[in-house]
């Protein structure tokens, strides 16, 4: 490394790439200031120095606007893997201590339900009792942005488009049907055809688009021409639910999950009764991530789990009656 190099490196303050990942992840000087608890000047000026270094402009600031440049969103990310990789030296530090200690952190998307999951969580626990755990959930773009960026030891969500930097394995297939709550003219009957369905209001996940996660759902509403309004949106099942319950209009929900709903009487089941819209779901890690002793014999007892695990249930029906159902929804 030539001389101009090395003096740059020891020169270059690496506190300036944390504030600027978290002036971007707060898309303004004054909010990163308030999480940084530091005043907003300091975080300008923290700014100015960071584009001083490197010589060019990372963030575009004029009044009503605040956007990352081209340079800005390259360092954008270069910054996510380098404060992921900064935060598990200490993680590596404890493999060395005799009894394992650590930290397991997990991105879910909302509402999984995957007993696998569950036994491998019990069993991990049961012989390494000094490690915690920190379980995140969010949206799937959420989860794969973490495993990506090495803040998470690993994901279990939907995925619309595979990055070729990340491991991909299949967990299991399930299915999702239409439904409406009491309020719903449409509720307790039981003469309907998919043709019912057309111009009726629709609650549906943020990702219920044609290139996003649950694009088997979007292509069946497009197929059946369910054009109505669209009168609600969430990220999280557990409110696309209170939505539909509340009477918002129809919706889609994973069966599994939802049938006590239908028992209960607080919703109603809608056509396709057959072949239902079909997701998916994929435990997601990073290659590139050094895991700790920890995350690896974690991630090993969790694989041990899923490998002789029936992936496809044949049907709808059956998919209801499994015991390893997984049901993430954004």
């Amino acid at each position: 490394m030539d001389d101009s190099r090395q003096h740059a490196r020891r020169n270059f303050d690496w506190n300036l790439l944390h504030t600027f990942l978290v002036i971007v992840e707060e898309g303004s000087i004054t909010r990163a200031a308030e999480r940084l608890l530091l005043c907003q000047p300091t975080v300008s000026n923290a700014l100015k120095r960071l584009e001083d270094q490197l010589g060019c402009r990372l963030i575009e600031r004029t009044p009503g606007r605040f956007e990352t440049t081209e340079h800005g969103a390259a360092l954008y990310r270069e910054c996510r893997e380098i404060c992921g990789t900064i935060g598990r030296l200490r993680q590596a530090l404890e493999d060395s201590e005799s009894e394992l200690t650590g930290h397991l952190q997990i991105h879910m998307a909302s509402h999984v339900v995957f007993p696998p999951l569950d036994r491998a969580l019990a069993e991990f626990h049961h012989r390494h009792p000094r490690v915690t755990l920190e379980v995140e959930i969010g949206t799937s773009s959420n989860v794969i942005d973490g495993v990506s960026s090495k803040t998470a030891t690993l994901g279990i969500c939907l995925v619309s488009e595979t990055q070729p930097q990340l491991d991909y394995r299949l967990l299991f297939r399930e299915h999702f049907g239409f439904f409406c709550g009491p309020q719903h003219p449409l509720f307790g009957r039981d003469d309907l055809e998919l043709g019912d369905l057309r111009g009726e209001s629709f609650v549906s996940f943020k990702t219920d688009q044609l290139t996003d996660a649950l694009r088997p759902v979007a292509v069946l509403r497009a197929q059946l021409e369910m054009y109505g309004p669209v009168t609600g949106t969430s990220s999280n099942l557990e409110e696309v639910r209170r939505m539909i319950v509340a009477g918002l209009g129809i919706g889609p929900l994973p069966i599994h999950v939802v049938q006590p709903d239908v028992d209960a009487g607080l919703l109603w089941r809608l056509p396709p009764y057959t072949e239902p819209p079909a997701i998916d779901i994929f435990l997601v890690t990073n290659p590139r991530a050094n895991l700790s002793r920890a995350e690896r014999l974690f991630l090993d007892i969790l694989r041990s789990y899923t490998t002789d695990a029936p992936v496809y249930p044949r049907d709808a029906d059956e998919g209801q009656r499994r015991e390893g159902a997984v049901v993430p929804t954004s």
